[in-house]
């Protein structure tokens, strides 16, 4: 009992002292890559890319402001670390992947790799159409509405928490089709129940639009329809694929090192 004790706590501390490992791996990967980013292009450069969808509907001559002491400083550094984040992401999770992977079953490893890559496709995708679809369209709608008696001057903190927070919503949203697919694949749900909730998943969708997205119709159309379109696309796939049979695979000695 006293051996069955000492080995169960080894084992916790060994999970515990890799787990510590893949987590320093994963910061240093992320903080390499910001050192890089830091000194080519810049922080500066970083955020001005960041910034031209909402400057280029601004009045010809009209820049962003920043009204903190040390926000001109900040706001960048807080980009590149976000670029930083992406860029290294498929590092991060593959990190993650090797912590788990022991303990999954076979059909889980074989899963759980497409599942990395595909899901930071989808999720860069969904960030990559905010950023030069979305944000092109809004602003200028939203600029259209200023009247003439004012000069819009945004403050760079504002923009920057209100990319992260559509970047968040449209990457998340891009996520859709991956979701489904374990749904049915895990045998969660079946595809004829994912069928039958559509139209609550499509209220939802606007719902969840209405919330995360600014006040106009147009950007909470934009986050919308593309999720009902997303759900659609999970469904014709998922649609392809076979629920797992647990029991056939513990049969066969499929389980868990």
């Amino acid at each position: 009992m006293t051996e069955n004790a000492e080995s169960g706590q080894e084992g916790f501390l060994s999970h515990l002292v890799e787990l510590r490992d893949r987590l320093i791996r994963a910061i240093l990967a992320v903080v390499v890559v910001f050192t890089i980013l830091f000194i080519y292009p810049g922080a500066s450069l970083i955020y001005d890319f960041l910034a031209q969808p909402m400057l280029a509907t601004l009045p010809q001559g009209t820049r962003m402001i920043a009204t903190g002491v040390i926000t001109p400083f900040m706001v960048p550094v807080k980009v590149t670390m976000l670029a930083a984040f992406v860029v290294a992401l498929p590092y991060v999770l593959y990190q993650m992947w090797a912590f788990v992977a022991p303990g999954l079953y076979r059909h889980e490893k074989r899963l759980a790799l497409p599942l990395i890559v595909s899901s930071s496709l989808l999720f860069l995708l969904g960030m990559a159409f905010c950023y030069f679809v979305v944000f092109q369209t809004v602003f200028k709608f939203i600029a259209s509405f200023a009247p003439q008696s004012i000069t819009p001057a945004p403050d760079i903190e504002a923009y920057l928490n209100f990319v992260l927070t559509m970047f968040l919503a449209f990457g998340i949203t891009f996520e859709v089709p991956i979701a489904v697919i374990l749904l049915v694949r895990m045998g969660i749900m079946s595809i004829e129940k994912l069928r039958e909730i559509r139209g609550y998943v499509v209220v939802g969708a606007f719902i969840i639009a209405a919330i995360v997205t600014p006040p106009d119709v147009i950007s909470q159309f934009m986050l919308a329809v593309p999720l009902w379109i997303l759900y659609e696309v999970g469904l014709i796939l998922a649609a392809k694929i076979k629920p797992i049979d647990r029991d056939a695979e513990r049969e066969d000695g499929d389980h868990p090192v």
